[in-house]
């Protein structure tokens, strides 16, 4: 082979390895280029970044430039201002960690929440005492930096900004801002719970029965004690964060509604009724007996309850708060209702009957005097003090009046004229009733209290002697209106059975009471010597008449004189007729008000007339039956004669039973109508 040719393929060879190589080194170079073409690009935000802080980086090396000395002091002043902060955010933290027991229901634990809420109280005045400390060093070591250029100007001013809001909150004592709301919501929830306590523990109480007497009339209290201890307990944080108040009403609000529901199960609708809404007070005496008693009940089982309860649970307060809440228990729960009521009775119309009704009052008011001065006698229950003095004042008042006028009022009855039936007027049979209950040993001893305190409102003296021969007046008046009315008659027949009627009935109403023990052994003997005058007196000018129309004169048969003796008979018994025809008419609407008056009357009258009737009608009575008018003469059998004379003197109700005897309602009088009987005293 030519070397020529052999030296240029050694030459093209190198040349290609040259190219090759310079291939994969510009590759290389290029490669190369973009990575750092990359790792610029990204270098760049980064560079940017250092260009940005490098200010910062600049003010924050600037204090090295400080004052040496300043440098050096710098460090003490930091610590002793950050400490107190840090002391602060501690419990802060601590404060934080106490909202988990805080927010759950404290009857799970009540002792444990309320010792955190008592850890969280302490927290809250810690940071209440040592904020505005902190604050104050915080401020100090700013100026200090300030004063002395040790720190960014920027930086300080942040700080500045932060710390004056600080300050504000901190003067404006904004607690919420402190515990994020805690607080409140805690004590909310003890106030829920010491609500439910009450309720839950609250039941109407049922009024005891009569049988139960004295025995029961303290009632115990109607909490437990360990609901009581609960209850005190929760008032203790409650009230040292001042929250006393609305305790207060949580506790009158349940307490007043349980004695209400109490009340409401006796019905006493009654003590709404206005004096517009009924005409005297006997349309509502039955409401009074029961007003006495409700009342009774309410004072020393309800009011004395919540009074007892009231100062268990309030009694570490202090009088003043315990009283004032037991004082809003009673208004709330109706006792001024009573008091009204009461009211509302002095104010209707006067009459003998509203006396009764006012000594009532007065003796149940009298009853619970002691309880009342020690429930309500306290500052705080004034109202009801003046109500129920006003009440006490008006009772008397009125009583006072009514029975002084007594006397005056069945003076002028003696006007009037008597019953057309010669009964007894309803004007005797009620005062005689009225006056022995005035001296019974019930109301004796009620009026004579209450007419000694009205004499002594005059300053004047009282004997009992007064109330007795006031007593006694007013008999002898009704006795003087007897004598009156008997003279009023003009069918003295009728005066006759009137008089003796009225004498027996002083008689035997009087007899074995009070009254006729005053009155004397020899009045009543007269009034009873005097009805049976006046009986003997009646029958013989009224029914004695009649056996003498039934003479036997001249029927003495004999042979030739049976027509004559048959005329005569029949004449003598059309006499007898038309006089027991026009007596018995006459008699029929006549009354004898006492069963045993009247059923002795009859008899008296039966034994006067029926011997002579049955004995003339035996002996001559064939003379006229046979006859074909006999029916004329002999009109009446011997048995319907006996029947139609037992028949008499009844009172219009037994005589025609048009209604059935009533329950006693117990009131005086037998019903009578106070209006005519005692000129509805005014």
């Amino acid at each position: 082979m030519d070397p020529s040719a052999i030296g240029n393929d050694c030459k093209n060879n190198n040349f290609i390895d040259n190219l090759i190589a310079a291939k994969k080194s510009l590759k290389f170079s290029l490669e190369k280029s973009k990575t750092l073409g990359l790792a610029l690009e990204k270098a760049g935000p980064r560079l940017e970044e250092i260009n940005q802080r490098l200010p910062s980086l600049e003010a924050a090396v600037r204090p090295i430039r400080a004052d040496k000395e300043a440098l050096a002091a710098v460090g003490g002043h930091i610590n002793r201002a950050v400490g107190p902060a840090a002391a602060v955010l501690k419990v802060f933290d601590a404060v934080h960690g106490l909202e988990k027991s805080l927010l759950s229901d404290p009857r799970n634990d009540l002792p444990g929440y309320l010792s955190v809420l008592k850890r969280l109280e302490e927290a809250l005045r810690f940071l209440a005492d040592n904020c505005g400390l902190a604050i104050q060093w915080l401020e100090d070591i700013i100026e200090y930096l300030e004063d002395n250029r040790v720190a960014d100007s920027r930086y300080l001013s942040n700080l500045k900004k932060s710390l004056k809001g600080l300050r504000e909150l901190q003067n404006g004592g904004e607690r919420i801002h402190l515990d994020g709301g805690l607080l409140d919501a805690a004590l909310d929830k003890l106030e829920n719970e010491f609500r439910q306590l009450l309720m839950e523990h609250s039941v109407p109480l049922p009024m005891p029965s009569p049988s139960l007497g004295e025995q029961a009339c303290i009632a115990p209290s109607p909490l437990p004690v360990t609901v009581i201890q609960k209850l005190q307990a929760i008032l203790g944080r409650l009230i040292a964060n001042n929250r006393l108040e609305k305790c207060i009403t949580i506790y009158v609000e349940v307490r007043s509604s349980n004695v209400r529901a109490s009340l409401q199960a006796l019905d006493l609708d009654y003590l709404e009724i206005s004096v517009s809404e009924f005409n005297d007070v006997q349309s509502i005496e039955g409401y009074i007996g029961q007003w006495g008693k409700h009342l009774e009940f309410a004072v020393k089982h309800l009011f004395e309850a919540e009074f007892k309860l009231c100062n268990d649970v309030f009694q570490r307060i202090g009088l003043d708060v315990w009283m004032g809440c037991f004082a809003k228990i009673a208004a709330q729960a109706g006792i001024l209702a009573f008091i009204q009521f009461g009211k509302t009775v002095t104010e209707s119309k006067k009459d003998p009957i509203k006396l009764l009704k006012l000594l009532d009052i007065f003796a149940s008011l009298n009853k619970l005097r002691l309880d009342f001065n020690r429930l309500f006698g306290g500052a705080a229950c004034i109202e009801i003090q003046n109500l129920t003095r006003d009440l006490i004042r008006r009772v008397i008042d009125g009583a006072a009046e009514i029975f002084w006028e007594l006397f005056l009022q069945v003076e002028l009855q003696r006007q009037s004229p008597p019953p057309q039936d010669g009964s007894v007027p309803k004007l005797v049979s009620f005062i005689i009733d009225y006056c022995n209950k005035l001296l019974g040993d019930y109301y004796k001893p009620i009026l004579t209290q209450v007419l000694v305190i009205h004499r002594s409102w005059k300053r004047e003296k009282f004997q009992e002697r007064i109330l007795v021969n006031e007593v006694l007046k007013i008999v002898k008046a009704v006795d003087l209106n007897l004598e009156t009315w008997v003279k009023a008659y003009d069918d003295v027949t009728l005066s006759y059975l009137f008089a003796m009627n009225n004498h027996w009935h002083l008689y035997k109403h009087l007899k074995g009471t009070r009254l006729g023990e005053l009155m004397g052994d020899s009045w009543l003997r007269e009034h009873e010597q005097c009805k049976e005058y006046y009986s003997t007196v009646f029958l013989r000018e009224s029914w004695g008449k009649l056996p003498g129309h039934l003479s036997r004169e001249g029927l003495i048969l004999f042979s030739g004189g049976r027509a004559t003796a048959r005329d005569l008979v029949k004449k003598r018994l059309k006499t007898f007729n038309e006089a027991f025809d026009e007596m018995y008419k006459k008699q029929s609407g006549w009354v004898i008000s006492e069963r045993d008056l009247r059923e002795k009357t009859c008899q008296l009258i039966v034994q006067t007339v029926l011997p002579v009737y049955r004995s003339y009608m035996q002996n001559y009575g064939p003379l006229v039956e046979q006859d074909a008018s006999s029916s004329k003469y002999a009109k009446y059998t011997v048995q319907g004669l006996e029947q139609m004379l037992l028949s008499l003197f009844l009172p219009r109700r037994e005589r025609y039973g048009s209604f059935k005897d009533r329950p006693n309602s117990g009131k005086l009088g037998n019903g009578v109508d106070l209006h005519r009987t005692a000129s509805a005293v005014v």
